[in-house]
């Protein structure tokens, strides 16, 4: 799969394509769904399939720390649409100045001028443009003009519920990591590199992986069994932390690891974490002591939840 960060960076031999976009975030089942058609439209036509997401996303740079946690970070979608097959991912920097485009320029200049659609896939509740004034009638419209098919994403439905980045995002926050599971059609992940932190875990016999989220905000709180791994490892069970760690008066929300199994060294390492099964809540504690304490037996259920004959 090609990358193409920003716009400025299209070429002429990027002209002519089949094109969706939207956030993807957590490239969940509904978007498989949708691109999977729109890879078998692209191979009918022979043209290029190509995904067209924004960076930061849109609510992000109008909503700042009250927009909606992040499914995924830029570098976990670039995996997943790359597993779908999807032949060019263009990334358009979303700013202030790209928010200011007109409908009609995102249309002429964007969409015909430089990418030269021929099928586009959007929801029907798409908007675009400045003030959003652009919406699936007049891409309809244009497309009738510019000779482009326009189609609707149809709503992928599971079971009785509509496939959404909302409704995981929902699950994530109940602690329903299996639940979660069955909407994206992968594992929830939490990726970062591992960075030194204060070393408490180590004074009180759980050493661990700190990863800083580079994330406003995170769909998870809480203690989890997870799985870490990183390209080309081993999988490692373990037992982490997901937030502002209260006893020790934290000011970031990081994640923290304890594996059961692993004496190595980590730091620099870019990892993934998965979380299998929420074990708790996160709570403060009165001392180190009943903080280790209750490590101990949080490392017991994850054991038991991951089936671990691990320690």
């Amino acid at each position: 799969m090609e990358l193409i960060r920003g716009i400025h960076n299209i070429l002429p031999k990027h002209h002519g394509c089949v094109l969706t976009i939207g956030n993807f975030d957590g490239v969940h089942r509904g978007h498989a769904e949708v691109i999977n058609r729109l890879v078998a439209k692209a191979e009918h036509l022979g043209l290029p399939a190509a995904v067209m997401t924004f960076e930061p996303q849109p609510q992000e740079l109008f909503q700042g720390e009250d927009a909606p946690a992040r499914l995924s970070l830029l570098r976990d979608k670039i995996v997943l649409l790359d597993e779908l097959k999807v032949d060019r991912l263009l990334c358009v920097n979303f700013n202030k100045k790209f928010a200011s485009y007109s409908a009609e320029d995102f249309i002429e200049q964007l969409l015909v001028k430089a990418l030269g659609v021929k099928y586009l896939v959007v929801g029907d509740d798409f908007c675009f443009g400045k003030q959003r004034q652009g919406n699936f009638n007049m891409l309809r419209k244009a497309g009738e003009k510019h000779g482009f098919a326009v189609v609707s994403t149809q709503s992928f439905i599971l079971g009785d519920k509509r496939v959404s980045s909302t409704e995981i995002r929902q699950q994530l926050a109940k602690g329903n990591l299996e639940q979660a599971r069955r909407l994206l059609g992968h594992p929830f992940t939490l990726s970062g590199r591992v960075a030194h932190g204060q070393k408490i875990g180590r004074t009180i016999g759980f050493p661990t992986a700190n990863i800083a989220l580079k994330r406003k905000v995170t769909p998870v709180r809480g203690v989890f069994a997870v799985k870490l791994y990183w390209d080309n490892s081993d999988i490692y069970e373990g037992v982490a932390n997901v937030g502002f760690r209260p006893t020790v008066n934290g000011q970031v929300c990081q994640l923290e690891v304890h594996l059961f199994d692993f004496d190595g060294d980590l730091y620099g390492k870019a990892v993934e974490v998965e979380l299998v099964a929420k074990i708790r809540d996160e709570q403060p504690f009165g001392s180190l002591d009943a903080l280790k304490k209750q490590i101990l037996d949080d490392a017991n259920r994850a054991k038991a939840l991951l089936g671990s004959d691990a320690g």
